[in-house]
């Protein structure tokens, strides 16, 4: 049976054989290794990152004694749960998520990592629950996740919003006009809106 590893767009843990395009972990472990079951925490630290598959050849037992690996279809589906590029195996993708939320919130110098984890905490949870935000869907990036339905979410796309899955996209609709509840956390909209391009899902190709 699958480890409840694989990352919802709202953040939420479930099992799934999807093994998607990123891994990542939210700064440490909260999983128990003996028994593997659905954590009661959400995380560890502030710091939410999604990574590379492979890195260095590195090898990891996954929900061991470690970190919680963490597995998500695509960085979409990252971004929406609330987690940034890694620094060390993504560094130019961090340095250029970076740069785009400079520029997208008008800050004055570039703030350090924690600072950005700082933001993105405040924008990204409440408590254990996941921090939804309202906005005007005709103002909003691609590459912005929103929710559609109880367990429905949709990835936005030119003029398409994406019905997510595990696996992909599997069907596309047409974007909404009016204020819709977005899952992405509004620094990385700043971001999405200034020029970065996450990576999506190749099935995301097949509705364009």
């Amino acid at each position: 049976m699958p480890l409840p590893n694989r990352v919802r767009p709202d953040g939420s843990l479930a099992r799934d054989p999807a093994r998607g395009l990123l891994f990542g972990n939210r700064g440490g472990r909260f999983h128990d290794p003996q028994t593997q079951a659905v954590p009661l925490r959400s995380h560890a630290t502030r710091q939410w990152i999604c990574c590379v598959l492979s890195f260095k050849g590195r090898r990891r037992q996954v929900w061991g004694k470690g970190y919680t690996e963490l597995f998500f279809c695509d960085e979409v589906t990252a971004l929406a749960a609330g987690h940034r590029p890694c620094m060390e195996c993504r560094r130019a993708d961090a340095l250029g998520y970076r740069a785009a939320l400079v520029r997208g919130l008008g800050l004055m110098s570039e703030p350090l990592f924690p600072e950005i984890d700082r933001i993105l905490d405040g924008e990204r949870r409440i408590g254990r629950a996941k921090q939804k935000h309202r906005l005007q869907a005709d103002r909003l990036p691609d590459g912005t996740m929103i929710e559609a339905g109880a367990g429905e979410w949709l990835a936005l796309r030119g003029e398409a919003a994406l019905l997510w899955s595990p696996n992909g996209y599997i069907e596309r609709r047409r974007r909404s006009p009016g204020a819709v509840l977005v899952l992405t956390p509004p620094a990385t909209i700043a971001a999405l809106a200034n020029g970065y391009r996450p990576l999506w899902h190749g099935s995301a190709t097949l509705f364009s």
